[in-house]
Formats: C-alpha cells, structure tokens, sequence
C-alpha cells in the first residue's frame, strides 16, 4: 500500500506534478497553426503532451484545439496578454506540487526530458526550479519544472503580468540549470527549424 502520509520527496518515482503548456501566440514566422503541423506523423501540440502524460492534469493555455490528449483549456486574460500572464492563467487550473511549464513548440522534449528536471528540482531542496539550458547558452523558461507554491509567491509579487516575459516571472525565484541533450531544447519558430540539422 503507499504510503500517502510521506512528502512528494520521499516517495518512489516522480513526484506528483501538473503541465502547463503555452500554446497561444501568433505564429507570424511560422506562417500558419504550427502547433498543428506534424512531426514524424505527429502534431506539434500532442507530441508536447505525450511529454507529460505523466501529470496529474495537463492545462494548455491557448485557443482550444484539436488534440488526441485530455486536456484543461484555458486562456491568458486579456488573450494575447503575453506569456507571463498565461504562466498565470495556467497555475490557477493547478494543484499538484509541482509544476511543469512547456511550450507547445517544443516537438522534440520528452518524457525523459520531464522526468529529469522533476528529479533534479527533488534533489535539490534549495531550488524553486530547474530549467534547460540550450547549446547556446539560453535558459528555456518554458521547458522547466517548478515548485509551484514559489511560482505562486511569484505571481503575487504584482497584479497584473500583462505584457510581461516569463524571465521577469520568474527572476526572484532560485533557480538552477541542466544542459539540455540531442535536440530537446529546441523550439520551431519557422518551418525550416524542422528539417535543420540537429
């Protein structure tokens, strides 16, 4: 029987976690829906989901969608407030402990990709967050994993984080990095981002 009593921490396997996944914008590079473009047979959108299968709820923060997974929909308000605010908007369909954030661009994150940020933010109590670092150097704010009692003092800093990045989100919150591997960290802006060597 588990032992329900213990902290998320000292349980075996992942910790108990919801995704957020920002899947607004306008996607003017782009040239179309490319949440909806396939890859590998795939459309964006659900191979970001199949990511986080594993959450105990997956709240895409966007225009709703078709999409094979089940989903909370829900939208940044005003819409097209920035991504900052639809950090916000998804935390408020959140309960789990921890929090996921992706965006939906983001083809080539995995499972494994989740499970090792999650197990990195468990190992290290002093971090509020972990988030991959791409092989340029740049933090990716939207493939991290959060405790999400800190994003939510965070989000209470102001009251209105309309027009605001994510980074300025979450600037006042500890956190810490894990290089990202293969193609991971990757986001598709434009459609030749999809067959551009890894």
């Amino acid at each position: 029987m588990n032992d329900v009593s213990a902290p998320p921490e000292s349980r075996p396997g992942p910790p108990p976690y919801d995704a957020v996944v920002l899947a607004g914008g306008a996607a003017r590079r782009f040239g179309a829906d490319k949440l909806a473009t396939l890859v590998d047979g795939v459309p964006m959108l659900d191979r970001v989901l199949a990511s986080v299968a594993g959450a105990q709820r997956r709240v895409v923060v966007g225009p709703e969608r078709e999409t094979a997974a089940e989903v909370v929909w829900t939208r940044e308000d005003p819409p097209g407030s920035g991504p900052a605010n639809a950090v916000v908007a998804g935390l408020r369909a959140c309960a789990a402990p921890y929090a996921v954030l992706l965006a939906g661009d983001l083809p080539y994150v995995d499972a494994a990709t989740v499970a090792r940020l999650l197990e990195a933010l468990v190992a290290d109590p002093t971090a509020d967050g972990v988030m991959l670092v791409d092989d340029d150097g740049r933090d990716q704010h939207l493939c991290s994993a959060w405790r999400r009692a800190a994003l939510e003092r965070a989000v209470a800093a102001r009251p209105d984080w309309g027009g605001a990045a994510v980074r300025r989100l979450i600037a006042p919150l500890s956190t810490t990095t894990l290089a990202a591997q293969g193609r991971e960290a990757r986001d598709i802006d434009r459609p030749e981002d999809l067959t551009s060597s890894s």
